[in-house]
């Protein structure tokens, strides 16, 4: 361990501690400067900091987007695939005009004046992808049985179809769709152009055959049945549990065929299209309901968890994988920080890991965000759904000038650290944290930007950080600054 300890006056280290510790707490030098009798010296000191990689079989499964696609992962040359599954939101007590016109306006009936859907389709909107966007893939899309079920955490390891939750009865809506993320009709200037969400790249999927319900009914296409479902019992559109469970409790979307391309999912979208008069005069209406974060929504990773575990094993770095595959695991020295400072307080505890560029990686950018968290919180945080609170969890952002990710004070966590373990209470991994690439979500308004929520990245992320055992670079340092109280 190589430490270097300098005692100086307050006046020639105040510059050093407020750039170190400007985003969190200052409450300790505020009392000593305004005390007349204590006083403060400040103390700094460096020691090194144990990292290794630890795999994770899944990961929470609740980010605002959903993944389909098959890539390889040029790092481990193994594949990942992932599917998803979406229900559909409706807003609370819809009314009988709200959704669809009254039923006596409607003028797209059968033969014996019922109301039918001139036509219906699926629509999934895809906000990116990575790899070759030109690839042709291949998807399935399955009608479910059972809705999953509200309230319950869903990893991405959960598999509905094996959970016995698609519709199997042989009249079930089960169609495949061929297509490219890439959407070879628009002209050049237009690909792969995203602004504001209004011009995005679609998957249509037509719902246009016979359909036979649940009770045997049969109906000349889906957006017929929904249409009927409605004006049967406006109930059934109160909200979306009511929809869920007894209209339509969702679809599954399986990548079955294709290489080369992961998309994130914008938004799943289910139109109705109709005719109906207004003023003696007719006109095309459409009805649609979203697949959106509000309603539930489940992604299926899955990926060659032996190639994963090997690539941990690999001790002269770590890794930061996403969606589920590597973490980082760092020991904080704690005890060695604590010893000789037990009636010091901490002012700052800064600690900077560095990227290693390899040409494997490229395919996959970096995490943008990494959050810092005790071990065994590694899945309560996200369960309860909890923000960065700068005591028990940190966040830092990719820097992309000095190809690192910085945590500029986690003072407080050590000192949390260092109570638990002097009153007996922790466990063996006490002084141990994780760091997990992590989705930010952010609401702006003119005054500030706030952190509204924070996910597990379910993009395919990927980097190496220095660190590990075997590191043969330059070791990984924390930077602690005590506040050391005297008397005149």
């Amino acid at each position: 361990m190589k430490t270097n300890r300098i005692a100086t006056l307050a006046a020639a280290v105040l510059t050093l501690f407020c750039a170190t510790s400007c985003d969190d707490t200052t409450e300790t030098v505020g009392s000593s400067l305004t005390n007349q009798v204590d006083q403060f010296t400040l103390l700094t000191d460096t020691f090194e900091v144990k990292t290794r990689s630890i795999t994770v079989d899944s990961v929470l499964s609740r980010s605002m987007y959903s993944y389909l696609g098959h890539i390889m992962d040029p790092e481990t040359q193994s594949y990942v695939t992932a599917n998803y599954s979406t229900q559909f939101a409706v807003l609370e007590d819809f009314n009988v005009t709200s959704l669809y016109p009254e039923e006596d306006s409607i003028r797209s009936v059968d033969a014996e004046g019922k109301v039918v859907a001139d036509s219906c389709v699926l629509r999934i909107f895809l906000n990116s992808s990575v790899g070759d966007s030109l690839n042709p893939m291949r998807l399935t899309a399955y009608e479910m049985a059972t809705p999953v079920q509200e309230g319950v955490s869903y990893y991405t390891n959960y598999d509905v179809e094996k959970a016995g939750l698609l519709r199997n009865d042989g009249k079930e809506i089960k169609l495949n769709k061929v297509y490219t993320p890439l959407d070879l009709n628009l002209s050049d200037s237009l690909r792969g152009l995203v602004v504001d969400k209004t011009n995005l790249q679609s998957i249509s999927i037509p719902l246009n055959n016979k359909y036979i319900d649940r009770d045997g009914k049969e109906y000349n296409n889906y957006g017929t049945y929904l249409m009927r479902k409605y004006y049967e019992d406006a109930a059934n559109y109160r909200n979306s549990y009511n929809f869920a469970h007894r209209v339509c409790p969702g679809f599954f979307f399986k990548t079955t065929d294709g290489l080369g391309v992961m998309s994130e999912v914008f938004v799943t979208e289910l139109y109705t299209y109709y005719r109906y008069e207004s003023e003696d005069s007719v006109y095309n209406g459409v009805a649609y309901l979203s697949g959106t974060e509000e309603v539930m929504q489940t992604t299926q990773i899955s990926n060659d968890k032996q190639v994963i575990e090997q690539l941990a094993a690999d001790n002269t770095c770590t890794y930061l994988k996403a969606p589920a595959g590597i973490f980082t695991e760092v020991e904080l020295p704690v005890e060695q920080i604590k010893l000789g400072h037990e009636n010091d307080s901490l002012s700052s505890a800064r600690i900077i890991f560095q990227r290693i560029n390899t040409q494997e990686e490229q395919a996959f950018s970096q995490p943008s965000y990494i959050l810092m968290i005790p071990k065994d919180s590694l899945y309560t945080f996200f369960d309860n759904k909890n923000l960065n609170d700068n005591k028990s969890s940190y966040l830092a952002t990719y820097n992309a000038s000095d190809n690192t990710y910085a945590f500029n004070n986690i003072s407080g966590m050590i000192t949390t650290m260092y109570n638990i373990w002097k009153s007996g209470n922790g466990g063996t991994d006490w002084n141990k944290v994780v760091l997990v690439p992590v989705a930010v979500t952010t609401s702006t308004s003119t005054a500030s930007s706030s952190i509204t929520n924070i996910a597990n990245e379910m993009s395919l992320k990927s980097t190496r950080l220095v660190g590990g055992s075997a590191n043969p670079r330059n070791p990984i340092t924390i930077s602690i600054i005590y506040n050391k109280l005297t008397k005149d």
